[in-house]
């Protein structure tokens, strides 16, 4: 019997979510219901497994599980980016060919996405925009330096962009260089999320605000359950990141990181014309522990910096942390637009994902009947898309090349050091880094 520790515990003010219109009054899990699968977790991952599972089995009834609003969570708080390219972790790989089935499978979710957000109108702010990767200073410029080289070794296309064409983009000459790649799309995550989780096919149902708090294991398959009912099922597909490890699996090996961001109220046509910037665009920052930075489509200013160990997940974080945070969102705005300091923030939120100490990511099967992907180490929207897809293919026995690659690139995240040797171990490392990159910041 597994029994859930911890739940989420989101902030509420994510910005993404709170520009959407209010949804539907949720469906929960009540009394006792019966599915052939059940999937934890209406984020990335479980929207795409419960959706290529009702491909598979248009017959069966299948039970998309959250403990929060579709769109709430981890999947609907990040900055917007779907990003193409492995993370510079993954791009130093030895291995060529283990590089190229990542960006297989990256670009198959982004066609996916795209085929998705086409076929049902979602409107979710999709472009392709590309990304920028910026440096500030030399630390930035020595780590884009390493970036070229690698992108030249993948045989990747790139333009160097600098100081003034960049800030005729973004409307800040405070980045020395870029580098911008072709192949990353931006979006409104939240838009997005709830756009797939209202677009399932029938034989998908979706239960909100229904935390699962107990896993139980039968001899005719498992219970699930929850505050007001339960589920019994012979298949359970975990799309629950950084929560798997409260289900009893992969504990030990998974890090709760939360990341932060602040975003502005729309810009006005005289605040964009002071600035000369343009709207829709993303920079991600050369070196991993500097400030990403975006401009919408509807023209709010986004600045995501911050990192801290969670444990505990959102409880770990309480209001005077979100303060000083929204301090340093702020300094790191005006350092940029000292034109736009009267420009305040509405919204500054946190979200939590999984990273592994030896940068793998989990796919497979954890128990009988129990199948997860977990650990997305900072590329959830392609990875939680694809992954999810492929894991209903290993649930009901199908192949593919991509199931290949994906089992070729996965493994199992290495063990953490004990409690209070990690914690002390995570923070200092992010102070650390923050310290090291202050001048990227």
């Amino acid at each position: 019997m597994n029994s859930i520790v911890k739940l989420p515990c989101d902030d509420r003010s994510c910005g993404w979510y709170a520009a959407l219109p209010e949804p539907q009054p949720a469906r929960r899990l009540v009394g006792e219901q019966r599915a052939d699968h059940v999937v934890i977790g209406a984020g990335f991952a479980g929207l795409a497994a419960a959706r290529r599972l009702a491909s598979h089995l248009p017959h069966a009834r299948i039970l998309l599980v959250d403990a929060q609003r579709v769109g709430y969570g981890a999947s609907g708080r990040n900055s917007g980016f779907v990003i193409d390219l492995p993370h510079k972790f993954a791009l130093e790989h030895p291995d060529p060919l283990h590089k190229q089935r990542l960006l297989g499978l990256n670009r198959a979710a982004i066609d996916q996405l795209q085929t998705l957000i086409g076929r049902h109108g979602i409107e979710c702010q999709w472009s392709h925009a590309g990304k920028y990767q910026g440096a500030v200073g030399q630390r930035g410029l020595a780590y884009l330096e390493h970036f070229e080289s690698l992108l030249a070794d993948l045989g990747e296309p790139y333009r160097l962009v600098e100081r003034r064409e960049l800030a005729s983009v973004l409307g800040t000459d405070h980045y020395s260089r870029a580098i911008f790649t072709p192949g990353c799309y931006l979006m409104q995550p939240a838009a997005l999320v709830r756009g797939l989780g209202g677009s399932l096919p029938e034989n998908v149902e979706v239960l909100e605000e229904s935390p699962i708090q107990r896993l139980e294991k039968t001899p005719s398959g498992w219970v699930l359950q929850g505050n007001d009912g339960c589920i019994r099922t012979p298949s359970v597909l975990l799309g629950t990141s950084i929560f798997t490890q409260e289900f009893g699996f992969l504990r030990n090996r998974l890090l709760p990181v939360m990341t932060f961001a602040s975003w502005t109220r729309p810009l006005s046509d005289a605040e964009m014309a002071r600035v000369g910037a343009q709207a829709d665009w993303g920079l991600t920052p050369a070196d991993h522990a500097g400030t990403t930075v975006r401009m919408t489509q509807d023209r709010r200013l986004i600045i995501r910096n911050t990192y801290r160990h969670v444990p505990r997940y959102g409880r770990s974080i309480d209001d005077a942390t979100r303060a000083r945070i929204r301090e340093d969102h702020a300094k790191a705005f005006r350092a940029r637009y000292p034109q736009l300091a009267e420009v305040p923030f509405t919204h500054t939120w946190g979200g939590a994902y999984a990273i592994s100490r030896n940068f793998t990511n989990f796919f497979g099967q954890l128990d009988d009947g129990v199948f997860a992907t977990a650990c997305d180490n900072g590329v959830g929207a392609a990875w939680g898309t694809i992954s999810g897809t492929l894991l209903a293919d290993l649930v009901v026995g199908a192949s593919s090349t991509r199931l290949d690659d994906i089992r070729a690139v996965t493994g199992m995240p290495s063990l953490n050091p004990p409690e209070p040797f990690l914690g002390l171990g995570v923070s200092t490392r992010i102070r650390w880094a923050a310290w090291n990159s202050r001048s990227e910041l």
